[in-house]
C-alpha cells in the first residue's frame, strides 16, 4: 500500500461541507467516489478537519492508501466536479495522518465592506454595507491571541467538546479597498469557532458591543457568543504540519 498526501481546494457553495454523510453531497463523498471509480473499490479519504456547508478551502489536506500507481492528479480531477480540485499529490510516510499529524490551521475570513457587493464576490465574502471601525476591530482581535478556553466561541454539534482550550497564535486584519481580510492561525479550532469570533469582532466594529466584550466572553462571564458570521466568507487556507 502507498499512502498519498493530497492538497485540495474547493468552492464550498455547492457542497454540504467536507465530512461524509448519509445523504451524500459532501467533498469527501465526491473524492471517495472518484477513488472508487479509479481503484474499483471503496477507498477511505481522511481529511485534516471538517468544514461546514458553504465553507471554502484553499488548502485542505487529506491522505489515502492506494494499491496502484498512476497520475493521480489528472485522474482524480477528471472524475471530480469542477468546484473540487486536487492541487498536489505526493507520497507520504506510512505514519502520516492528515488530521492527527497536523500542528495547526490557518483560516481566512473575507468581508466586503461597501455599499454594493461585486457580483464576483457573491458567495465568497460577507457583505456588510454599513461603516466598520477597523481600529476597534484590530484592538478587539488582540484579545483572542494566546491560550484561552474558547467555550464561549463554540457552537453545539450535539456532543460537547471535552476540551475547549485552544491556542491562537495570531489574528491579523488587512483592508484593501472594500475588502477586509481576517487571518486566524491556531493549533486547533472548535465547531464554528472562526465564524463566531468573526461575528464578535464585527459587532465591536459596528459599535454594537464594547471593545472588551471578547475578553469578557473568554473569562466565562458573558455566556456564549451567538452571532456567527455567514459560512460563505470562510476559507480553510492552510493546514500546518
Amino acid at each position: 500500500m502507498t499512502r498519498l498526501r493530497l492538497l485540495i481546494a474547493y468552492e464550498g457553495g455547492g457542497f454540504k461541507g467536507w465530512q461524509s454523510q448519509a445523504g451524500g453531497g459532501t467533498v469527501q463523498d465526491h473524492l471517495e467516489a472518484a477513488f472508487a471509480t479509479l481503484c474499483g473499490k471503496r477507498v477511505v479519504v481522511h481529511g485534516a478537519g471538517r468544514t461546514d456547508s458553504g465553507v471554502h478551502a484553499l488548502g485542505q489536506c487529506a491522505h489515502v492508501d492506494v494499491e496502484r500507481e498512476m497520475d493521480w492528479i489528472t485522474a482524480l480531477n477528471g472524475n471530480l466536479p469542477r468546484a473540487i480540485r486536487v492541487l498536489r499529490c505526493t507520497r507520504a510516510r506510512a505514519d502520516f495522518h492528515a488530521r492527527f499529524s497536523a500542528k495547526g490551521k490557518i483560516y481566512t475570513y473575507r468581508i466586503w465592506n461597501g455599499p454594493i457587493l461585486s457580483p464576483f464576490e457573491l458567495g465568497r465574502a460577507w457583505h456588510l454595507a454599513g461603516p466598520l471601525n477597523i481600529e476597534l476591530m484590530r484592538s478587539a482581535a488582540r484579545a483572542l491571541e494566546g491560550t484561552h478556553d474558547f467555550q464561549a466561541f463554540a457552537a453545539n454539534r450535539g456532543k460537547p467538546e471535552k476540551n475547549t482550550t485552544r491556542t491562537i497564535a495570531s489574528v491579523s486584519l488587512h483592508k484593501k479597498g472594500p475588502l477586509i481580510t481576517l487571518r486566524f492561525q491556531g493549533n486547533g479550532f472548535l465547531y464554528k469557532m472562526v465564524r463566531l469570533m468573526t461575528g464578535a469582532l464585527v459587532k465591536t466594529a459596528q459599535g454594537r458591543a464594547p471593545v472588551d466584550s471578547i475578553a469578557t466572553y473568554l473569562a466565562g462571564s458573558a455566556g456564549k457568543c451567538s452571532f456567527a458570521a455567514p459560512a460563505d466568507g470562510l476559507y480553510l487556507s492552510r493546514v500546518l504540519y
